[in-house]
């Protein structure tokens, strides 16, 4: 049987967004590697090649980082959440009630100044 040609997926700007949400979070290569029992070249070579990872590790990164994958899969679509969305949610979820306050009056201000700006 032949093999069925498709294009193959390019997860180059996976690895991009996985590489920027570690570092982020200032967590070593070495680190992640240790908690996922993968090899710090397997994640380098995901953040910077754009190897394809396998679909646990796949799975486990984008669940670990909060990462939006429609945002890779259909990107001339509109994602109900992208991945700086689903971070913000998950930042927000870990604040005091205190917290929310602060920010919810920062997000108004914000909204008023870009509503002037039109």
């Amino acid at each position: 049987m032949a093999k069925r040609p498709t294009a193959k997926y390019d997860f180059k700007a996976f690895g991009q967004a996985i590489k920027v949400a570690r570092t982020e979070r200032k967590e070593s290569r070495k680190k992640v590697s240790d908690e996922m029992y993968i090899s710090p070249r397997y994640l380098a070579n995901i953040e910077n090649k754009g190897q394809q990872p396998s679909l646990q590790i796949f799975y486990e990164l984008v669940t670990r980082y909060d990462i939006s994958v429609d945002q890779f899969f259909f990107p001339n679509k509109s994602a109900e959440k992208d991945t700086q969305r689903r971070q913000l949610d998950t930042l927000l979820d870990s604040m005091s009630e205190k917290g929310i306050r602060v920010v919810t009056a920062t997000a108004k201000e914000i909204a008023e100044v870009e509503a002037e700006d039109r």
